[in-house]
């Protein structure tokens, strides 16, 4: 465990955004950091959680489980082996190649005098800031979990910064549900707010959302449809996630395209009533950006909702096609993203049905 005398000397008195924690020479914020302090002893503007689950995000679950499957069986061991010792060596769960942590759900178990989260101790919360910043400390080895899905139960601790953001789980809902709810709330209520844009000039835009069958993806399509889109197609790689998509309602049309092959996605999605207007990119796989911006019109908007785009690809090749389109990153939060899309779930017995799928 770090003492306070490893801590530099000019971060002690502590900082909203958690400065006081990096252990690293340079001067950088958590989620850049090497290493953070874990130690249970909190700051004035601190609280800290009892841990029961933590949800890993899409691409590094994604990541770890391919760097250890062989012959098509995944080593659930080594998983769970790799996870412990990122946390162990780290002092957060952040994934070395993605960058990406994920979120968590537990009990508020202290809270600091200063803190303006407005939590109170026993209070059963999910974290919708990023584990790749969030000190963490995990007890139990995570016995209880055999490392074959993005939920993992925990027993642990996480403390929460001045400037971290919690939201108390819902009492009608399963935790497991509110998590993956929470996990991703961030991308309906960016795609709805892009939607009011083009609403507040008169129109009604053409919305595509690649992998839209997943938890980001089913979402978002609610939220256009909800905001006033006047047409969504949903992008889906196979058959199976055709059908559930299509089961569920959420668009009014799905097509299947390997979303990394640009010209098969941009002819899918014209054959499907594109050009997009706006494009939401919700797959969690690298090389999908060339056909996320060859499917959109021109003057239009992509929104990179996955963590594993790779955001100098999009740049360059938007450059590269001669594309006028504003690109935006969905950095995960919006002014009530939380609430907003619980009530999409509540309100969509579609999306509600692909997330218990799921669960």
């Amino acid at each position: 465990m770090t003492t306070p005398s490893d801590i530099r000397t000019d971060q002690r008195a502590g900082d909203p955004t958690g400065l006081h924690r990096v252990l690293d020479e340079a001067t950088v914020l958590p989620q850049a950091a090497q290493r953070l302090d874990t130690r249970a002893d909190l700051w004035p503007d601190e609280v800290r959680v009892r841990v029961e689950r933590l949800n890993l995000d899409a691409a590094s679950f994604r990541q770890l489980e391919g760097k250890h499957t062989r012959f098509g069986e995944t080593d659930g061991d080594a998983v769970r082996a790799e996870v412990l010792d990122i946390v162990a060596t780290r002092g957060k769960m952040q994934n070395p190649v993605t960058g990406s942590g994920g979120m968590l759900v537990g009990t508020v178990e202290e809270v600091g005098p200063d803190s303006p989260l407005g939590l109170s101790v026993g209070d059963r919360v999910a974290t919708l800031v990023s584990l790749s910043l969030t000190p963490l400390v995990i007890e139990d080895g995570l016995a209880r979990w055999d490392g074959a899905s993005e939920q993992v139960p925990c027993d642990g601790y996480a403390v929460l910064f001045g400037r971290s953001i919690a939201a108390v789980i819902p009492d009608d809902l399963d935790p497991a549900l509110s998590l993956s709810v929470m996990d991703v709330c961030g991308a309906p209520a960016l795609t709805a707010r892009v939607v009011e844009e083009y609403a507040a000039r008169g129109q009604a835009p053409t919305v595509t959302v690649i992998g839209g069958a997943g938890k980001s993806g089913s979402l978002s399509l609610a939220a256009a449809r909800a905001a006033g889109a006047a047409r969504t197609i949903g992008v889906v790689p196979h058959q199976g996630e055709h059908d559930l998509l299509t089961g569920a309602g959420l668009a009014d049309a799905v097509t299947i395209a390997d979303a990394r092959d640009p010209v098969a996605l941009r002819d899918a999605v014209t054959a499907a009533g594109g050009p997009a207007d706006v494009t939401v990119v919700c797959v969690d796989v690298p090389g999908c950006e060339g056909g996320a911006i060859l499917a959109t019109a021109e003057g239009g908007t992509v929104i990179f909702f996955s963590m594993a785009t790779s955001f100098s690809a999009a740049a360059l090749g938007a450059e590269g096609l001669a594309a006028d389109v504003r690109m935006l990153v969905g950095n995960g939060y919006v002014p009530g993203h939380a609430a907003y899309a619980m009530e999409l779930l509540r309100a969509d017995a579609g999306v509600r049905g692909l997330f218990e799928r799921r669960i």
